[in-house]
């Protein structure tokens, strides 16, 4: 299986080099890596298109949805994803999920699970993921991370791209939109990518908050929360979620753009390192 990677880029130069690098280093696949960047004014447009290991396109955009939607047309890889700047993809993972799709050919989507790190890649949380419900993407949030979010060419053949609409909140529009379709998706109880946790938390935003508000319709099914938080909460326990994890892994750091360095915790929990991204952690 070809592996066709895109990385939304603007104004995130040192973010974008270890991004790279953790793609480029996957074993044992055929990938190909494209950056779609939004004529970034921060040094990007100097080194990017002379890197080898992607296909670079600066040209303006939309915002992030449209950058990824045109790096979705110019894909031609089999197996799909998309990583941001601030993330990377943890040794063999590729490998694991080209794996899991050629042994589960029924599988359309594949959601795996995540450590959160810091800037300096030290470990801050593991976040077990279980499959999104329709009702709680849209009146609570959405529970799984797109860093170690997979999906098959046919999603795009058959035409479900990111709707523009959306600034903050279009990858759980998307989500919603493969789950009304009753696309087939599965979750893989490994460590995929690392999400870099900048305390930043765009869905806790003002335009985020007001998107969730028109993705859930009526104000009246905002009631609904508190049942389906605990409903998510109960399929979590069952899944392992709450539990301490142990991790070994490896990131490319600021500090080591070019080797990998090693992390280890014996026992990671799963809280959602920021106070103000509490709701996201359920």
């Amino acid at each position: 299986m070809r592996f066709s990677i895109i990385t939304p880029s603007f104004r995130n130069s040192d973010w974008l080099k270890l991004c790279i690098a953790s793609v480029a280093d996957q074993q044992g696949v055929e990938v190909e890596h494209i950056v779609q960047d939004a004529c970034s004014n921060d040094g990007t447009q100097e080194w990017l298109p002379q890197d080898s290991r992607v296909r670079a396109f600066i040209e303006k955009d939309e915002g992030m949805y449209d950058a990824i939607n045109r790096g979705l047309r110019r894909a031609t890889g089999d197996i799909l994803a998309y990583l941001n700047c601030d993330e990377q993809y943890l040794p063999g993972a590729l490998a694991r999920v080209g794996e899991f799709f050629a042994q589960h050919p029924q599988v359309d989507v594949l959601f795996g699970d995540a450590i959160l790190v810091d800037e300096h890649g030290a470990p801050l949380s593991y976040r077990r993921m279980v499959l999104p419900i329709r009702a709680h993407v849209r009146i609570v949030h959405l529970n799984t991370l797109t860093c170690a979010t997979f999906f098959r060419r046919s999603i795009i053949d058959r035409g479900h791209f990111f709707d523009l609409r959306w600034k903050v909140i279009g990858d759980a529009a998307w989500v919603d939109d493969l789950l009304r379709e009753r696309i087939p998706m599965a979750t893989l109880h490994e460590p995929l990518s690392a999400f870099t946790f900048t305390g930043a938390n765009l869905g806790a935003s003002a335009r985020g908050v007001v998107e969730m508000k028109a993705l859930r319709g009526g104000a009246w099914k905002a009631a609904l929360g508190p049942f389906l938080s605990l409903h998510h909460r109960l399929r979590k326990w069952q899944a392992g979620a709450y539990s301490p994890h142990a991790v070994d892994y490896a990131l490319y750091t600021k500090e080591s753009p070019n080797r990998r360095v090693s992390f280890a915790e014996p026992r990671l929990g799963f809280d959602w390192p920021h106070a103000l991204a509490t709701s996201a952690a359920t």
